[in-house]
């Protein structure tokens, strides 16, 4: 079993940290970030994953077919679990590797909405809800991880444990390879949309390379940070964005276009995805309670 020992007593090292100011503590700025974007989220994620075949009365814009507002939503059910561990731990590193994700995420957003302004639903509650929040995000969690810098000194907890290099390489390359397939879809959706796993417009495209994306900007971390702590709750968010997916793909099994080898390559990838992420997720937990 691997395990990290932290300082015993705090240490040189970490009285020097202290001093400092590296507390590896949530903000109030950051709580507070966490607490208004979770209703945002609950109410996208119900709109989306509840009712995907309503969005041309009820959302931003018409996305069709309805797997590509559940997959929407399955990445905002996902942020609902992270964003409520922002809200309530204690200790910065524990979610701080999520935030860069989210970061990158609500950019994408952000451009794809001025890319395809003409798709909008102009003057819907919706739509204007969409403008002001993906105008405003990316500031807002810019922001938030350059007010929490200095905050994480690198300590492990006591206890926590190490991640193994074997799966710290091979979820960073999984990742790698997911935010690849989301950056070129967002780039150049043209390329993708006749051979995507079923049809997307322009937008659509975007926006599912944005979601794509997510995983990897996460796991790439790990090539760094060994601690589980470091990891265990942003993974917990993106179990429950693979279990909404999963749950998508069998609800809306008749959306892909199974006669292109992308659909049977997304679904597969996603049940593998699920699978390895969810014994990845056992086996440091198991690591866990065999350390404390």
């Amino acid at each position: 079993m691997s395990s990290i020992a932290p300082d015993p007593g705090g240490g040189p090292g970490a009285a020097e940290r202290h001093r400092a100011g590296a507390l590896d503590r949530i903000r109030a700025y950051t709580r507070v970030l966490a607490y208004v974007i979770i209703p945002f989220l609950v109410v996208a994620a119900f709109l989306l994953l509840v009712l995907p075949g309503g969005t041309e009365q009820h959302f931003a814009w018409t996305i069709e077919p309805p797997i590509t507002a559940m997959l929407l939503g399955s990445a905002y059910a996902g942020g609902i679990w992270f964003f409520s561990q922002v809200a309530v731990q204690r200790k910065w590193h524990r979610v701080r590797h999520g935030f860069p994700a989210v970061l990158v995420f609500a950019s994408l957003a952000s451009a794809a909405t001025f890319l395809h302004w003409d798709r909008f639903h102009f003057g819907h509650l919706s739509f204007i809800t969409w403008v002001v929040l993906y105008v405003t995000t990316p500031v807002l969690v810019l922001a938030a991880i350059i007010l929490q810098r200095g905050e994480d000194d690198g300590e492990p907890e006591a206890p926590d444990v190490s991640i193994p290099p074997p799966w710290r390489y091979v979820l960073a390359l999984v990742g790698a390879a997911a935010t690849l397939t989301g950056l070129v879809l967002f780039a150049v959706p043209s390329i993708l949309v006749d051979t995507w796993a079923w049809d997307v417009a322009p937008l659509s495209a975007r926006i599912v390379g944005a979601v794509l994306a997510l995983p990897g900007l996460v796991n790439v971390w790990m090539l760094w940070d060994p601690r589980w702590s470091a990891f265990r709750r942003v993974f917990q968010a993106q179990l429950v964005s693979l279990a909404c997916i999963l749950i998508v793909i069998a609800v809306r099994f008749g959306d892909l276009a199974w006669e292109r080898p992308s659909a049977a390559m997304f679904a597969v990838g996603m049940v593998v995805s699920a699978a390895v992420y969810a014994a990845f997720y056992v086996s440091l937990e198991r690591r866990r309670a065999a350390s404390l």
